[in-house]
């Protein structure tokens, strides 16, 4: 259903790339034309996207035993970077308006600017429920977003300059939209960074988590926890749990409901447990642990 959604925003936006192109070319439009751009980025971004969920559904194999689910966190990545390059571009035009502005044509501006909202209004509506799926999905969403606040920003600016002939509005609504691009922008590359890094998912705290799995009967103690996303909404944990020594019958019914527990309060779908009966010692055990010994920042230390 997404990659539907996702290629028929796609197909409207495309077309709209061209007609704001044009429109911002014939009415001599910074605003227009840097809106257009962003457009483009827009369509590449959601074609990008239906592409990546496509690909992130194969088969887990013998060289990629994850599968391909991290594909989409590099498209979002990507689409990140192209909204940085829309931004600075829009910056340079906006920058060389300021030294002599240009006539523009606020009419046709006008004209161009509400029919690009209206297609970003349609991509939104489309996009507004699949965007919950997963990240790259949403970045393919704020794309169309910030475009849809730079089209409003455009009609602002052709009014104003219908009414004033204050062609410098064009250049300073340049920059504004450069801007709103720009956060955006850093919005989806610090998501899709955070995902690679295999940081701590959003909303969960580690010290939380293990506390609760300690409150589980038969756990006396939990260290070398690991947690992270695989993709956005898949999440996964590692760590070493200490029993009692005892038959391995029972310590699977630990396991069970560990991961049930993890299930049903943090949503984490994907546990891996190494069960010890005395903490894990030696040259090679542990090498990323936990310091549980602050209340500052969680942090990980290296033991060789």
């Amino acid at each position: 259903m997404s990659q539907r959604l996702l290629l028929a925003a796609f197909s409207i936006t495309l077309a709209m790339f061209f007609v704001e192109l044009f429109g911002g070319i014939l009415s001599n439009s910074l605003s227009l034309i840097g809106d257009s751009g962003h457009m483009l980025m827009d369509s590449l971004a959601l074609l990008v996207g239906a592409l990546a969920l496509g690909i992130a559904q194969k088969s887990a194999n013998v060289r990629r035993t994850y599968g391909y689910y991290r594909f989409e966190i590099l498209a979002a990545l990507a689409n990140g970077v192209l909204l940085v390059l829309v931004a600075l571009y829009v910056f340079y035009e906006a920058y060389r308006r300021f030294t002599g502005p240009a006539e523009v044509k606020a009419p046709l501006m006008l004209l161009v600017a509400v029919a690009g909202l209206a297609v970003n209004t349609l991509s939104l509506y489309l996009l507004r429920e699949a965007k919950e799926e997963n990240l790259n999905v949403k970045g393919a969403f704020t794309h169309v977003l910030s475009d849809a606040i730079s089209s409003i920003g455009v009609i602002a600016a052709a009014v104003i300059i219908y009414f004033t002939q204050a062609f410098i509005v064009d250049a300073l609504m340049g920059i504004l939209i450069g801007g709103i691009i720009l956060r955006s922008a850093f919005g989806l590359l610090g998501e899709s960074t955070a995902v690679l890094l295999e940081s701590t998912p959003e909303g969960i705290d580690v010290k939380e988590v293990i506390e609760k799995m300690k409150t589980v009967e038969g756990v006396k103690n939990v260290h070398d926890l690991h947690l992270w996303s695989i993709s956005s909404g898949m999440n996964a944990m590692s760590g070493h749990i200490v029993i009692e020594d005892q038959m391995v019958s029972k310590a699977g019914d630990i396991m069970d409901r560990i991961a049930k527990t993890l299930r049903e309060n943090y949503d984490i779908a994907h546990t891996t447990i190494q069960i010890e009966c005395k903490v894990c010692d030696g040259p090679l055990a542990c090498r990323f642990a936990f310091d549980e010994s602050t209340d500052k920042s969680p942090k990980y230390v290296f033991r060789a």
